[in-house]
């Protein structure tokens, strides 16, 4: 035997370093943690300051939101782009032809449909029509009361569609399905990061939230897009705000 053949390969010292590929993909996830605890955390900080700040004025409550929705997109933007990602392919690229289009549209609307069903079959089931709750109040106080008003909650509702979907199904769903190789797992921490987010209304419109989370992500895998979610979401929204502003003039709520 030589000496080269007795010569042992030197032990190795810890892990091997990550590849560029593997360091910006551990990073991503680290992003994403902080995004998901930045929510939470001025989710439930501010969960009691909702309802004062849309008594001293719904237009400048409505305002606020908003903007803070666009945060929440540049952040979630910024997070997409670090994972590599385009916001074109989380969204589902673009309608090729009108027909995509008119089919996102239907099942965007019929979805939203069947969510005001579920809703409105949940809280009767948990009773939120027969007792005073936490979201009962802060729905008196953000629902719209005048015509100025309605118009730009519907504004907002549309922003909030477009922003919560790339936020919640877009960033996060996709971030903790890849975390857990599972994408159904992804769905299910994202509705309830959506659920917990919503904490200003009561734990049991929390648990509804988590539930309309989940058939937002269960339609974002299904069809492969956001496209049909942002659509539900912003007339889901727009909707319970009018009906919500037309039982308080009726007398209906109070």
């Amino acid at each position: 035997m030589n000496d080269f053949e007795m010569q042992s390969a030197p032990p190795a010292v810890g892990a091997p370093p990550l590849e560029p590929h593997g360091q910006r993909r551990l990073w991503a996830y680290v992003y994403t943690f902080i995004f998901a605890a930045l929510i939470l955390f001025v989710s439930l900080a501010g969960a009691d300051r909702q309802v004062p700040l849309a008594r001293r004025g719904r237009g400048v409550f409505y305002a606020v939101t908003i903007a803070s929705e666009l945060v929440l997109l540049l952040l979630a933007w910024l997070g997409i782009r670090f994972s590599g990602t385009r916001l074109r392919e989380i969204i589902g690229g673009k309608w090729r032809v009108v027909e995509d289009f008119l089919l996102d549209l239907a099942l965007g609307c019929g979805f939203a449909i069947f969510l005001l069903i579920v809703v409105a079959s949940l809280g009767y089931a948990l009773g939120l029509n027969r007792h005073p709750d936490q979201g009962k109040q802060v729905i008196l106080a953000v629902a719209p009361k005048t015509g100025e008003e309605l118009a730009l909650f519907l504004f907002l509702s549309m922003t909030a569609g477009v922003v919560e979907e790339i936020v919640f199904r877009g960033f996060l769903q996709t971030q903790f399905g890849k975390l857990f190789r599972n994408v159904w797992i992804g769905m299910f921490v994202s509705a309830i990061l959506f659920g917990l987010s919503h904490a200003y209304e009561g734990k049991p419109r929390m648990f509804i939230i988590f539930i309309l989370g989940a058939m937002f992500g269960t339609v974002t895998i299904l069809r492969k897009s956001l496209r049909v979610g942002m659509i539900a979401h912003a007339l889901f929204d727009g909707i319970v705000g009018a009906l919500a502003m037309f039982a308080i003039k009726s007398g209906a709520l109070k």
